[in-house]
């Protein structure tokens, strides 16, 4: 019996545990796999990524579970040999299981939403707490959720029970002898370390797998979640950001004498400058391929398109990413938001930035959000670097709160129009929506004009859209908007005002029956959004098919009203712009980075490694090899010379250096 017993009653119990755990961990992969994988991916083509994340979670299993083992194998703090001690452990082991429970589970919602693994970006969301709290509270069901985890700890924990007083009549004479247990402990440290070779393991080896599901598969939301964590500082690389400041430069249309970071320019037009309004309107989610101007067959949005066919309208603008915040970020400032794992808005050292808004002179300043603008930190991007700004957001209107984004979006704009035909002076105002948006609820006196219309749930999906209520959102917006336009055309400052609509960014989504399969396959869906300048006595109709930017938009307004400015970033006046035409864009959660222009999209993926050139249009043309591979350098030096000035210019754009 002595052999039977050389372990300790605690090691045993780690033992047990290291089992059911591993186990646990294993099976949530198998469900992400069942629940996530793409069709041309069988259980034998992601065997390796089972390998590789069985050792994943033996660290994290390992790391669990040796405190457990050190500390509970001394006398005093054994669960074996005081009532308090177990107390302890069994308190330690409910909360860690809980951890583990939310963490898997924001992680299967993560992955739902975004297709990568939970990482680092979550915290964004985390620094508004009550917000996001609130908008997943009225969006899922969470109330139920929480139950489930609830039960689930409460089952665990009586689990923990059961097997700790399996072991409470093992015979072990031995108060504490560390070579009993010094074995086990080398394999903790061991599944820690994660290799038997000098290199420990690390999240870029799931990439060695070279496919991003199969990495993301491997990996497990806490190796993610954690090793992520540093891609929260900026950083900025003056010798490489220099090295690629000719091409940008060239890219963006202009020479300039001096230091080479010298990407300032001063816009002067012969003409004086006229004193029209601008009303900027930003609106959430404004998915191109899901609105009329793409052809949709479900017609979203008649009343824009209207618009659309007055004005100088961009059928294929690109926001640099996915996400109001950043959205908010490229568009006040110029520069893409290429912070990986946090917003740059909610960054301290790239929230200091120029903005063509203040050439503006004399303008007065608005900034109309429905909801709270420290949400996302908008409020120190915007009053923090627009001069003058007057900021409205919720508790300053008379409309009531309406849900988790504060009042709707018509009243947003009746709020917004009631502040702007108060005003003598010529105006700048941006008015943001929010609407269309999780948890996707309109008012019910709203509810009327957009319920004419049914569809059943195929023709919803075929049409980019997953649920009634997401639609019905959508074509809100245009309800909203068309309200408004009505009520601006009967005030004197209607006809001396410059309406420029363009969406924070796309949504992601089968867009297979209107565009080609890059907008899908590669997500173009989430970036692609349209742009229009409407303002029928200076804009003449037309509707323009080249590749342009969100980081372009206020350079083109200030270009259309003879307004002088001055650009320190990425932004081109559409009208005065070069010949080539790309946008810059960024997948932040799968690390992808690109360029697309008229007729492919490059794709880096800085994880991988790897890179790929894809058509963006039915007729692209057909390239031989050679010509292949020297698009796919060109486009290659293009992407780097963007990411690496535009991290550049995070952190030396300040609005101080500009004057």
């Amino acid at each position: 019996m002595g052999k039977q017993l050389q372990l300790s009653p605690v090691a045993r119990w780690v033992l047990q545990l290291f089992v059911i755990l591993l186990m646990a961990f294993t099976l949530l992969r198998v469900v992400t796999f069942f629940s996530f994988h793409p069709k041309n991916l069988s259980v034998a083509d992601v065997l390796p990524s089972f390998w590789l994340g069985l050792r994943y979670d033996i660290r994290w299993v390992c790391i669990v579970l040796s405190p457990l083992l050190l500390l509970g194998s001394l006398p005093w703090f054994s669960p074996f040999k005081s009532a308090f001690a177990r107390t302890v452990w069994m308190v330690y082991l409910v909360i860690i299981t809980f951890l583990l429970l939310f963490f898997f589970g924001a992680d299967f919602g993560h992955f739902d939403y975004v297709e990568t693994r939970l990482n680092a970006s979550a915290l964004n969301f985390v620094e508004d707490f009550s917000i996001s709290m609130s908008m997943l509270w009225q969006s899922y069901p969470l109330f139920w959720i929480l139950i489930t985890i609830v039960v689930l700890v409460f089952l665990v924990y009586k689990f923990y029970r059961w097997s700790h007083n399996s072991h409470l009549d093992v015979y072990y004479s031995k108060n504490f002898q560390p070579l009993r247990t010094l074995w086990l402990t080398l394999l903790l440290f061991t599944g820690i370390y994660g290799n038997t070779s000098a290199k420990p393991l690390k999240r870029n080896d799931a990439f060695a797998l070279g496919d991003n599901f199969k990495a993301y598969l491997a990996l497990n939301p806490l190796q993610n979640f954690f090793t992520t964590l540093k891609l929260r500082e900026p950083f900025a690389d003056d010798d490489r950001a220099e090295q690629h400041s000719a091409m940008i430069k060239e890219m963006l249309g202009f020479t300039a004498a001096g230091r080479a970071l010298d990407f300032k320019r001063d816009e002067i037009f012969p003409t004086p400058a006229g004193k029209m309004n601008v009303v900027l309107v930003l609106c959430e989610s404004l998915s191109m391929y899901k609105s009329s101007m793409s052809g949709n067959a479900l017609n979203t949005t008649p009343y824009i398109q209207q618009l659309c066919n007055q004005g100088l309208f961009f059928e294929k603008c690109f926001s640099p990413h996915f996400g109001t915040a950043r959205g908010v970020f490229a568009l006040t400032t110029g520069i893409p938001d290429v912070q990986l794992s946090k917003f740059s808005t909610r960054n301290v050292q790239a929230i200091n930035q120029h903005s063509i808004i203040n050439d503006f002179n004399a303008h007065n300043k608005f900034y109309f959000i429905g909801g709270n603008s420290e949400f996302n930190n908008f409020k120190g991007l915007l009053v923090n670097n627009i001069r003058g700004l007057n900021l409205y957001e919720e508790g300053m209107y008379k409309s009531p709160r309406f849900n988790v984004w504060g009042i709707s979006d018509r009243d947003l704009f009746d709020e917004a129009g009631t502040v702007l035909n108060r005003q003598t002076e010529p105006f700048f105002a941006i008015i943001q929506t929010a609407d269309n948006h999780r948890p996707f609820v309109i008012p019910e006196e709203d509810k009327p004009y957009t319920n004419n219309r049914v569809f059943t749930e195929d023709e919803l999906k075929k049409n980019g859209f997953d649920s009634d209520e997401e639609f019905r959102a959508f074509a809100y917006t245009d309800y909203c908007i068309e309200r408004f336009m009505t009520e601006a055309k009967k005030q004197d400052w209607f006809e001396n005002t410059l309406f420029v609509f363009l969406g924070d960014h796309g949504v992601k989504g089968d867009a297979g029956s209107l565009y080609p399969s890059a907008w899908t396959n590669e997500r173009l869906t989430d970036e692609h959004i349209p742009l229009l300048f409407y303002c029928p006595s200076v804009i003449k109709p037309e509707r323009r098919t080249e590749i342009v930017s969100m980081v372009d938009v206020l350079p083109t307004i200030a270009g259309l009203l003879q307004q002088p400015y001055t650009n320190t970033t990425m932004g081109r006046d559409l009208l005065r712009k070069s010949s080539r035409d790309f946008a810059f864009i960024i997948h932040h959660d799968e690390a992808k980075i690109g360029i697309v222009n008229n007729d492919f999209y490059y794709i880096l993926d800085m994880n991988l490694q790897k890179d790929t050139l894809v058509p963006v249009r039915f007729n692209s043309p057909v390239l031989s090899a050679d010509e292949y591979h020297h698009k796919k350098t060109e486009l290659a030096a293009q992407t780097i010379a963007f990411y690496e000035t535009a991290r550049w210019m995070l952190l030396n754009n300040q609005k101080q250096k500009v004057k």
